[in-house]
């Protein structure tokens, strides 16, 4: 219809300028309709040239995020090698859902480059999610340089006592989020103005610490009441943080329209109209608009297409043959329980399914090839390799890719070159490349991971085989948690399950389990108790009877802390690296973990707590298990010498 009156009333003029006309009214509603998102900070010191090595890298690390925000709010990872590395952060309001964060940081990918074009560092604000990225690291860094402010162009009667009770609430917020941990960086509410209600939010990225927190929103605080304290709302856009009040209550889901057409609305109502016609004639615009792209782009992509690549990164068996000289043993990593692991240093290019050819950076990645005697057919196999590629983390072994042919199911994913803990772990020499600074990290990083799979995700996972040679460190010496072969998923509100099948570990397995084949996420949290225990202590868990004749480490762990002796158990080659009083808090925390009750055991959302925080108290722990019988491994350990790549495999679905 708009098209037409457009035609009506230019008869003469050609087809390409109606389009350009079409799409300049449209952007004229737009500007009626909405505010301006995106806003944007680019950097205009540093630039990077085009088809450069930084470019591909930072292509690669935003084309990725979307499908991350599918299942995760907050999101950080990064891509390449320096000096070309390119680090990248996004987070969405917490009160949106999956669905809407997916699309908005979707948005966001494709605005940063075009807003941002050639800059090395760039932040870009949707209306309800942000995006950074930058050739410098700034993970857990705080930075409330350039903020901009925002507001609504009304203004109040009384802008003094408006400001003070915004101020006084949005301050009450800020503590919340920064030091309330069930908060997670986030908390809204609100508060009676005359007869009017405030509705406001504060969140943080959650890569700060809650000083660093308060401190981005009480600067924000400030930034925009000292520029906008008379407006009826406003918000703050910072790199680290984000507020935003109202006199509506946005976050949940009222719009300023809606409150507009309220009774108590003072007006003669054309605002409302002159708004409902802008926006039904620019929904009408952008549906003609979308429709003819979308039919184009369809038309254009349908040649040539492998429609099996485009809804998933299938690698075709041939590529995998081609890479690895079909499987040859010179390529051999090592043998971890479901079959061999093998790397590469070619390329594959994940959405058409064909070597490319090698990088020039020598990009490595790692092909796991699953045993042939599986039970899986290859439907069910695929749907759960998807489900897996969902759930990405720092601290979770990312897999890239996977192929089902014939009996053939292999898997393709990040090579970490510091192979598993365990190598470094339990030798006396590479151990001391672990100080207790980098311990700790360690410690940190698994404990975030195990959180993401029992609560942050969409789904709640328990891995059921925690120990050394399951988790794997970077070029950084960073875990990644990886092997989800044994791993089950429950659904909707199941605490706990039960097996007749026993699997995983000796020595990590938690009693209930090994007893009774009953798991839950309180027997991940006995698992990684255990290996809290060896990484601290530097000493193996399940092979330390013959050398202090006591059934385990956790036995002789808690023996000792119990005679107040645990700085007995302290490396010795962590002497000149380690506070003691640290160490017996991590003892203490590690305790607390391997209890029998297993209702005894804290979440794992209190056990990042407790590691994170010297002033949370500790209660006492029970004693463990003291476990005499004999369970069958499932897993042989790999020797301290020969170096193990990850385990990934895919985890298999409990019935719904």
């Amino acid at each position: 219809m708009i098209r037409d009156q457009i035609m009506a009333n230019f008869p003469s003029v050609p087809k390409t300028i109606s389009i350009f006309l079409l799409c300049y009214l449209i952007t004229f509603l737009f500007d009626l309709a909405y505010a301006d998102p995106p806003y944007k900070l680019c950097s205009d010191v540093r630039g990077y040239v085009e088809n450069s090595t930084f470019q591909k890298n930072l292509q690669s690390l935003l084309d990725s995020l979307p499908s991350n925000a599918s299942v995760s709010k907050l999101y950080n990872n990064s891509a390449g090698n320096e000096p070309d590395r390119v680090y990248g952060l996004y987070m969405c309001l917490d009160y949106v859902t999956n669905e809407t964060c997916h699309n908005c940081i979707n948005t966001a990918h494709l605005d940063i480059v075009r807003i941002c074009p050639n800059s090395t560092e760039s932040v870009v604000w949707e209306e309800t999610c942000q995006l950074r990225y930058s050739d410098v690291k700034f993970y857990g860094e705080l930075n409330m340089a350039d903020n901009i402010a925002l507001a609504n162009k009304e203004n109040v009667s009384d802008p003094k006592k408006f400001e003070y009770t915004v101020k006084e609430k949005l301050s009450e917020l800020a503590k919340r989020a920064a030091y309330n941990v069930s908060a997670k960086m986030y908390a809204t509410g609100d508060v009676q103005f005359e007869d009017k209600v405030i509705y406001a939010l504060v969140q943080c990225t959650k890569d700060l610490s809650g000083d660093d927190c308060d401190k981005c929103l009480q600067h924000a605080i400030e930034d925009v009441l000292r520029e906008f304290y008379f407006s009826i709302g406003a918000r703050l856009l910072s790199r680290s943080c984000y507020l935003r009040y109202e006199l509506y209550a946005f976050y949940n889901g009222a719009t300023e329209a809606s409150i507009s057409s309220s009774p108590n609305n003072k007006g003669d109502g054309r605002g409302w109209w002159i708004t409902i016609l802008t926006v039904v004639s620019a929904c009408l615009a952008i549906l003609l608009l979308g429709s003819c792209f979308y039919l184009a782009m369809r038309k254009r992509n349908k040649k040539g297409r492998n429609p099996k690549a485009e809804e998933y990164p299938y690698i075709s068996l041939a590529s995998i043959h081609a890479a690895t000289d079909k499987f040859s043993d010179s390529n051999k990593l090592g043998e971890g329980g479901f079959g061999p692991v093998y790397k590469y240093f070619q390329w594959l290019d994940l959405k058409s399914g064909f070597l490319k050819g090698v990088l020039s950076d020598g990009k490595e990645v790692a092909i796991k090839r699953l045993s042939s005697c599986s039970e899986q057919g290859s439907e069910e196999f695929t749907n759960e390799v998807l489900l897996i590629m969902k759930l990405q983390h720092k601290n979770l072994v990312r897999l890239l890719g996977f192929c089902v042919e014939g009996e053939e199911k292999l898997l393709v994913y990040e090579y970490l070159p510091n192979s598993s803990l365990n190598v470094f772990l339990f030798d006396s020499e590479k151990r001391a490349q672990l100080d207790w600074s980098r311990r700790v990290n360690i410690v940190s990083g698994i404990a975030r991971g195990i959180l993401y799979l029992h609560e942050d995700s969409r789904l709640q996972i328990i891995h059921r085989d925690l120990k050394a040679s399951n988790v794997l460190l970077d070029s950084d010496m960073n875990p990644k948690i990886s092997d989800f072969g044994m791993a089950r998923i429950f659904a909707g509100s199941e605490g706990q399950a039960n097996t007749t099948t026993i699997v995983g570990t000796y020595g990590y397995m938690a009693p209930e389990y090994a007893m009774e084949g009953v798991y839950s996420v309180k027997s991940d949290v006995y698992g990684f108790g255990v290996l809290l225990l060896e990484i601290i202590t530097g000493r193996r868990n399940a092979s330390f009877h013959p050398i202090k004749r006591v059934p385990s480490l956790v036995t002789y762990a808690w023996k000792l802390w119990h005679d107040g002796k645990g700085l007995e158990l302290l490396d010795p080659l962590l002497l000149d690296s380690c506070d003691p009083h640290e160490f017996l808090r991590y003892l203490h925390i590690g305790l607390l973990c391997v209890q029998e009750d297993a209702y005894d055991r804290p979440t794992m959302s209190s056990a990042v707590v407790m590691l994170k925080s010297e002033t949370v108290t500790l209660s006492q722990p029970e004693k463990p298990a003291f476990t005499t019988g004999r369970f069958t491994d499932h897993y042989t350990e790999t020797a301290a010498g020969n170096s193990s790549i990850n385990g990934l495999t895919v985890s298999n679905v409990m019935p719904r």
